[in-house]
């Protein structure tokens, strides 16, 4: 088959949906198959299988590109779909400008569109816009320009609908799952939100994967052993970003008892916050701040570390840094139930509560039962052959069968 993925998310970049649509690329051409993907990027690739989508000259969050005006990127993906040719399947990675141009270039010339459903736009937009119930219309308005949102019929009951920002944003994610042939989620637990809030197109649950290489770039996983006389390691990675409560973690690190140390991977737009929050609070010595770093870094990282910390609470689906840590045979905690079917139950602690509080109690546990380090470490490394893309991908090429045999 010849597959085309579509996504607003600059390859480059460590984010979990680049990572995940990696290793799917990486996946699927080892079993035989083409894939070409369409994203934006800073310059033309030197790869003819990544293809540039036209993108916003002086609007760059992070300085990372950004898709659009959306009509530019609507007629560059079918005119750039119609070059490729023999198109078995296109699959949209996001849903925003690129995602919108996606899924109408294939409907237009008929192909079949599968949409993977990544992440909570209405948390995200209520964490990270300015004044968001009045920016949140500027994506939501856009939106529905092309993908109408008038049969969108999302449960008001709900607790993640009580804001004039979460409906808008539940109506773009509920329409825009809708407008495709089939939907994929990486979670039960996202599936299960998706499908309270009107989306009514075929669901498959699918697990995100790491590629091979990665495991190859890790190498043997290591049991981690931690005593009491040694500092303990504690690892956190990720987008420094509200939504992902970098704040609320270095909280707890200043209630954190005496030998721990942090190393904190990754930027964001809360960069400058934490930075102040370490200075104000004399964290310096505790805390050290990687910024964005290689994911060949991140793999190193999590083989030098006794735990590592995921804080994110609402918010994430199936965060691939956490398939990185089982892989790399590394403990967990983490603040979010959700997770709980993402990390197995003997390789991870739950906090009692998501607040500080609760981190500071789940450290605490680990440093006056150090073999718990090593217990939660052999478990990882039993689970780690499930988290590799290899695993998965017959129930995605089974998904895609379903539409390309379709149009045979």
């Amino acid at each position: 088959m010849h597959i085309v993925m579509v996504t607003d998310y600059y390859l480059p970049t460590l984010g979990g949906i680049q990572t995940s649509i990696k290793a799917q690329k990486e996946g699927l051409e080892k079993d035989g198959h083409r894939v070409t993907i369409l994203c934006p990027l800073h310059e033309p690739s030197r790869d003819s299988s990544i293809i540039k989508l036209p993108t916003f000259k002086y609007i760059k969050p992070d300085n990372y590109p950004l898709a659009g005006p959306s009509k530019k990127v609507i007629e560059a993906a079918k005119t750039e779909i119609q070059k490729l040719g023999d198109i078995d399947i296109v699959h949209v990675h996001s849903d925003m400008a690129a995602g919108v141009a996606g899924l109408l270039a294939a409907k237009e010339l008929g192909i079949p569109v599968i949409q993977t459903m990544h992440g909570r736009e209405d948390v995200y937009a209520q964490k990270i816009l300015p004044l968001p119930e009045l920016t949140s219309l500027i994506p939501a308005k856009m939106h529905n320009k092309y993908i109408s949102h008038r049969g969108a019929s999302i449960d008001l009951k709900e607790p993640n609908t009580q804001t004039r920002t979460a409906q808008r944003m539940w109506k773009l994610m509920v329409s825009h799952a809708n407008f495709a042939d089939h939907v994929i989620v990486p979670s039960n637990h996202f599936a299960r939100k998706l499908k309270r809030h009107g989306v009514h197109k075929p669901i498959t649950v699918l697990s995100n994967g790491i590629e091979d290489s990665v495991l190859h770039k890790l190498g043997e996983a290591k049991t981690r052993c931690y005593s009491s006389k040694e500092n303990l390691k504690i690892m956190w990675c990720g987008r420094v970003s509200p939504e992902k409560r970098p704040i609320e973690f270095l909280k707890a690190v200043k209630d954190f008892p005496n030998n721990v140390e942090v190393n904190m991977y990754g930027d964001g737009v809360a960069m400058k916050k934490a930075r102040r929050y370490i200075a104000e609070n004399k964290l310096r010595d505790v805390v050290n701040l990687h910024g964005g770093v290689s994911q060949q870094v991140v793999l190193n990282a999590m083989n030098k570390h006794h735990v590592f910390m995921s804080t994110s609470y609402n918010f994430d689906n199936q965060p691939m840094v956490l398939l990185e840590a089982i892989a790399s045979g590394l403990p967990v905690i983490y603040c979010d139930p959700d997770m709980a079917e993402v990390v197995p139950a003997k390789g991870s602690i739950l906090t009692k509560t998501h607040l500080s509080k609760g981190i500071v109690e789940a450290v605490c546990s680990v440093q006056s039962k150090p073999e718990l380090v090593e217990r939660m470490s052999k478990a990882m490394i039993r689970y780690r052959s499930k988290v590799t893309q290899t695993n998965h991908l017959k129930q995605l090429i089974e998904v895609y069968n379903l539409y390309s045999l379709k149009k045979m």
